[in-house]
């Protein structure tokens, strides 16, 4: 048989690439906000499903790995755990299985912890790399096992919409709506170690520094804006909702140079993005959502609206905006903290 493949270090070699790839491919759908997201999570769908495909071979290693003792086989075993956990959390949330933000925060946090279990596998027991590798056989038996996990995700989907699981209601980001047009109704979230802080508006001022000088607007200023705006906030927990945000938008309040090439945006609680600036005309300082005051989670007394972009951007509890000279790029692609 052409495609039949060896429980052997061809099966190490194919894992090790596809959980790169899983990696990147999630990386990549943990960002994109826009249309463009569903592309990325296709790919990491497939990748992932890849893996599967390989568990039969994969499993006939681990058994002979376990049966001689060596060192290092509990780590071995976790990371197989972590990666099998990371699977499954992601396919039931896909399919609307599991829908909650403790489905994305298992699958996310087994993926991480499995980075340092998989970098140390690699150089304890490392699969070097051979001419062969680039063989036509054995580049049609990779090409097998990623059609078959393309053609997997595909099964998977048809069957998901054929049969009207919650899954099929997803968004192109794989996220499910959560309060669309009811601010109250929108979860509470916030990246990482960040806290929603009480802040009285009499206590609180907007400060924007930009070449011609620093300006700094009071609450009841900014409030008086009313510049409009329907976006949708989308956030890596898996969920998303469509609000119509009032407020000011962002050019109204820069005023930049030809040398000015981007600008950040600053929480109270130190948490920052940095943008092009170009893109501040499609971004809106907001203080309302469905015309109320936005609440403490949700980012009061100010927080950003950034259209196509994902929720870690959208910054709450803005106390402070500046133009700058450095790219936008020019950053860690997620908040570090």
């Amino acid at each position: 048989m052409g495609f039949r493949l060896r429980a052997g270090r061809g099966t190490n070699l194919a894992l090790l690439v596809l959980l790169a790839g899983a990696l990147v491919t999630g990386a990549l759908a943990f960002a994109i906000g826009g249309a463009w997201a569903f592309w990325a999570l296709a790919a990491h769908g497939a990748v992932g499903l890849a893996l599967v495909l390989l568990a039969p071979w994969k499993s006939v290693i681990s058994a002979r790995g376990v049966r001689r003792a060596r060192p290092g086989t509990p780590a071995s075993v976790l990371l197989g755990v972590l990666v099998v956990v990371t699977v499954l959390s992601g396919i039931a949330h896909a399919v609307g299985l599991w829908t909650s933000g403790l489905a994305m925060q298992v699958h996310v946090g087994a993926a991480l912890v499995s980075i340092p279990l998989a970098i140390w596998h690699v150089v304890a027991r490392p699969v070097r790399p051979r001419p062969s590798d680039l063989s036509r056989r054995s580049l049609l038996r990779a090409g097998a096992v990623v059609g078959g996990g393309v053609v997997a995700f595909g099964a998977i989907e048809g069957l998901v919409r054929a049969t009207g699981l919650p899954g099929s209601d997803r968004r192109a980001t794989g996220s499910y709506e959560r309060g669309s047009f009811d601010p109250a109704a929108m979860p509470v979230t916030q990246w990482l170690d960040d806290q929603p802080p009480e802040i009285h508006p009499d206590h609180w001022s907007l400060v924007v520094r930009t070449p011609n000088g620093t300006s700094t607007l009071s609450y009841d200023e900014l409030a008086g804006f009313s510049d409009r705006v329907r976006a949708t906030v989308d956030c890596t927990g898996g969920w998303f909702a469509t609000q119509d945000w009032t407020g000011v938008r962002l050019n109204r309040l820069l005023e930049a140079d030809d040398a000015v090439r981007s600008f950040v945006v600053v929480s109270a609680t130190g948490y920052g993005r940095r943008f092009p600036i170009a893109d501040a005309a499609s971004m809106l300082v907001a203080t309302r959502a469905g015309g109320r005051e936005l609440s403490a989670g949700h980012g009061f007394p100010a927080r950003l609206v950034a259209p196509g972009r994902r929720g870690f951007w959208w910054v709450k509890w803005i106390e402070r905006i500046e133009t700058s000279q450095t790219p936008w790029w020019w950053q860690s692609p997620f908040p570090l903290t």
